[in-house]
């Protein structure tokens, strides 16, 4: 390969040889043990492996096309780094940190749900989520009884295999979701949360997985077909789709971030007088009101949306790198791995997904969005798991209706 084409590969916008030069530079302070553990340090690992892992997971040939592209291969390339120990353990513990005690996946879904919620169009939004809601909570409840009864048959016995399988995929995540579920479990069995806790991670784990891969199956299966909204759930005119052209303005990115996170933070006040609905669900009903009622001025709305083509644009990758790194223990989930325990977390999201998009279908939604956005999305990792499953199938838009689901179900 000549020098010029070398120079001409591209990496998120940045030339292969200084992409490479980062990569060093990174393996170097690594190795050394002097990779600072805070934000300058742990924000240059993940958007390098980040972007890098994606890249390469989009041109491999067979993955790109059925096993998730670019976003699976960042999570399962990120994660095998941190079981092989290639990655220091108290870097991994500092990612860990990062991405939740400081805040970072805060900030990340901060700026996704509201950015994508003040740029949809208010007619989609009011049309959309009046049928969704329900098609996500039926979705679930078949879904409960479809794992207990092949449980049954599998002879590994209903109470057990929706305890274990079913809650543990649609609780809505680790912290939100499986880690207070543990607590139920101990409370009423009297046992040890953290015994229970790793029973019921392996499922998340895989549940995930399994929705990332549906979600890219069922995207590509019905690509050219009237049952793909490409990431609109209703039907409507090209007028109601037509977004405004932003040109992106430094001081009003930061206005937008203020708004966004003065949003998050109501959302975390409103969580101290009602503690069993989660912040981002009361952040979401806000922005959904505001839009509803057209609250919002537009050249504010503007802002926000500019701070999210931001974000989205830089720290996506870098999120999933985060999630491998620091969420998804390989080693517990191959422990789990019986042929009883794969078939039961694929009934979950098999389940899920034919019942949100048949439902889905009758209530004038899009089968295929249904599907991913209400099926597919109530067995993933909560909000980490939502932005690889929406990622996965190019429909990062949905946001605001994953996490929609995800929260309000899993709780």
């Amino acid at each position: 390969m000549t020098q010029s084409k070398i120079w001409n590969i591209k990496i998120s916008g940045v030339s292969l040889p200084l992409y490479l030069g980062f990569v060093i530079v990174l393996a170097l302070t690594i190795a050394m043990g002097k990779l600072p553990l805070n934000m300058l340090g742990i924000t240059f690992m993940l958007v390098v492996l980040g972007h890098l892992f994606y890249w390469m997971g989009e041109k491999l040939p067979i993955f790109n096309s059925y096993l998730g592209g670019g976003s699976v291969f960042t999570l399962i390339a990120a994660s095998i780094l941190a079981s092989l120990g290639w990655v220091p353990k108290d870097v991994v513990t500092a990612t860990s940190t990062f991405m939740n005690g400081w805040g970072f996946l805060d900030f990340y879904i901060a700026a996704l749900i509201c950015g994508s919620i003040l740029g949809m169009n208010r007619n989609l939004l009011v049309k959309a989520s009046a049928r969704f809601i329900p098609v996500a909570l039926i979705s679930m409840v078949i879904g409960f009884f479809c794992v207990g009864f092949v449980g049954m048959l599998l002879g590994q016995g209903f109470g057990h295999s929706v305890m274990y399988i079913s809650f543990a995929q649609m609780a809505g995540g680790m912290g939100a979701g499986i880690v207070p579920l543990s607590k139920i479990y101990a409370e009423s069995i009297h046992g040890n949360a953290a015994d229970i806790l790793s029973q019921l991670a392996p499922a998340t784990t895989l549940g995930n997985i399994l929705a990332i891969i549906g979600a890219v199956f069922i995207s590509k299966a019905f690509a050219n077909t009237k049952y793909n909204g490409h990431g609109v759930l209703v039907p409507v005119s090209k007028e109601d789709l037509e977004k405004p052209k932003i040109t992106l303005d430094a001081t009003k990115i930061g206005v937008g971030m203020m708004f966004a996170f003065s949003l998050l933070l109501i959302g975390v006040i409103l969580n101290g007088f009602v503690p069993k609905i989660h912040s981002y669900a009361f952040m979401i009903i806000i922005v959904f009101i505001l839009k509803a009622l057209n609250a919002v001025p537009k050249p504010l709305e503007e802002t926000v949306v500019m701070f999210n083509q931001v974000i989205m644009t830089n720290l996506t990758h870098a999120v999933l790198a985060g999630i491998g790194l620091s969420m998804i223990d390989l080693s517990s989930l191959a422990h789990a791995m019986t042929w009883q325990f794969v078939l039961l977390s694929l009934t979950s999201v098999v389940a899920m997904a034919l019942s949100s998009a048949i439902i889905g279908n009758w209530w004038g939604l899009y089968p295929v969005e249904a599907a991913i956005g209400a099926g597919m999305i109530n067995n993933s990792m909560g909000g980490t798991g939502n932005i690889a499953v929406l990622s996965a199938s190019n429909r990062m838009e949905m946001i605001a209706f994953a996490q929609m689901a995800n929260r309000l179900g899993g709780a």
